[in-house]
């Protein structure tokens, strides 16, 4: 059987390194998700190449039956410092953490990759940056084909709901309801934020008291559609408070 050979261009959005000193990568790509290994990379010029975040060029060889492609070259195609900023890098770390989640190894979309390296692009130099990430985990969302139900009720179908589902993420009417309604504000960014541009969604900041209440319905809505994402208690413990 013949071994093949190819060259991908990604976002690492998922970094281990191995007690051999191998440093296994997952990369966001417009071919779709890659994981890779690189043998012995720690010791050599690949270990500050595959760095979590980085815009890398990479030369893998895969034989056939083998899942996991090995690294034989990388180049840096670029890089984005400041999210090794405190206020950034928890954000950052949230949407890596959450396109992975989302998007399958072997699953062709460019968009994807567009949308997530804008998403870091924001998080990396917007003076908001938690707005970018939840306008964009929100985005990003709906690209992988999960998208809220906001115009009815999700346990009664009721039209116009406007509580918070403790249990999936989405909206329930005041009959179904326990918790009180969302602002209006609030309410309308989640009925909205799908459909509306980025630009839209990006000039319109909602204040910080009204955001913990949105990142706890994205958190119930993705650990119910897709599964668990680990960094919204461990990076972003403010938002999800109370």
């Amino acid at each position: 059987m013949r071994s093949r050979s190819a060259n991908r261009s990604g976002i690492v959005i998922r970094r281990r390194v191995t007690p051999a000193g191998d440093i296994i990568v997952t990369l966001l790509t417009p071919q779709g998700k890659l994981k890779a290994i690189a043998r012995g990379g720690v010791r050599g010029p690949l270990s500050s190449r595959l760095n979590l975040f980085h815009h890398v060029g990479v030369q893998i060889y895969q034989t056939p039956g083998n899942d996991l492609a090995t690294v034989q070259q990388a180049v840096l195609e670029g890089a984005l410092p400041t999210l090794a900023q405190p206020g950034r890098y928890a954000f950052a770390h949230l949407m890596a953490e959450f396109a992975d989640a989302l998007f399958q190894e072997g699953e062709f979309s460019e968009q994807a990759f567009e949308l997530f390296a804008g998403a870091l692009r924001g998080v990396a130099h917007q003076p908001d940056p938690e707005w970018v990430a939840l306008v964009m985990s929100y985005k990003l969302l709906a690209l992988a084909g999960f998208v809220p139900q906001t115009g009815r009720c999700a346990r009664c179908g009721a039209p116009e709901p406007a509580h918070p589902d403790p249990l999936g993420g989405q909206l329930l009417c005041a009959r179904c309801a326990a918790l009180p309604a969302y602002p209006p504000e609030a309410l309308d960014f989640l009925q909205g934020v799908v459909r509306r541009t980025v630009r839209e969604s990006m000039a319109h900041p909602l204040s910080a008291e009204q955001r913990p209440a949105l990142w706890r319905a994205l958190e119930r809505f993705v650990t119910a559609q897709v599964g668990s994402v680990h960094s919204w208690r461990q990076l972003v413990p403010t938002a999800l408070s109370a």
